[in-house]
């Protein structure tokens, strides 16, 4: 095997990504000068995707969890199957490990769940929608590492100081759906309703749930 070959298989580092930036912006260009496109619609389309598709995705299976013991089971058991029973799959969305978000107890004192790529941006972009620009930055994977509680603080996001804080880092092989804690005063609450306090960087483990009348 060769190392283009082994690359492949492995990390993302990135390096191709400007070229392919540029090839797709120089057909992007033709295509609007032809008329075949709107540039409206590609940003609609874009849009969509970031804001609405992806991240209500994971929405919808973490508010299956919250309002379903026997799906959570299921995620738990095996990720990848059971977000694909909600109808999301697909390239990138593979390999899908749960991770839960708990809370402190009398002989624990809770953890908090944290997701980082240190070498490329691995992303399940099927069930989160396009990662953050953040997410690919060399200053928040280094700091994820070293100081996740300060990158909580950035965000902020503060914990209890005894809450333990787990570090995830995700790779080509295994990407991880952080379950955040379910916010206080929503029992009874439909799978819609609690979707809707579901945020992206609440399932990477950089923001929490909204509470209820919170907006996003």
């Amino acid at each position: 095997m060769n190392d283009h070959d082994h690359h492949d298989h492995g990390h993302d580092d990135g390096s191709a990504l400007p070229e392919i930036a540029l090839r797709v912006k120089a057909l992007e260009s033709i295509l609007v000068e032809k008329g075949y496109v709107d540039p409206a619609a590609i940003d609609a389309i874009v849009e969509t995707y970031e804001t609405k598709v992806g991240p209500r995705n994971g929405a919808r299976v973490v508010a299956r969890a919250w309002s379903d013991p026997t799906y959570l089971s299921r995620l738990r058991e095996d990720a990848t199957a059971a977000i694909a029973e909600l109808g999301f799959a697909g390239r990138q969305g593979e390999h899908m490990r749960l991770v839960e978000n708990t809370p402190p107890l009398p002989n624990h004192p809770g953890c908090h769940n944290l997701v980082v790529c240190t070498l490329c941006s691995c992303y399940p972009w099927s069930v989160l929608g396009l990662p953050p620009v953040w997410y690919k930055a060399a200053p928040y994977r280094a700091k994820a590492v070293i100081d996740p509680r300060g990158v909580l603080a950035d965000f902020g996001v503060a914990l209890p100081k005894e809450t333990e804080i787990r570090v995830w880092d995700s790779t080509a092989e295994l990407r991880y759906l952080v379950l955040p804690l379910r916010p206080a005063g929503t029992e009874g609450w439909s799978e819609d309703k609690l979707a809707d306090l579901v945020t992206r960087d609440s399932m990477i483990g950089t923001g929490l749930a909204l509470a209820p009348g919170a907006k996003s």
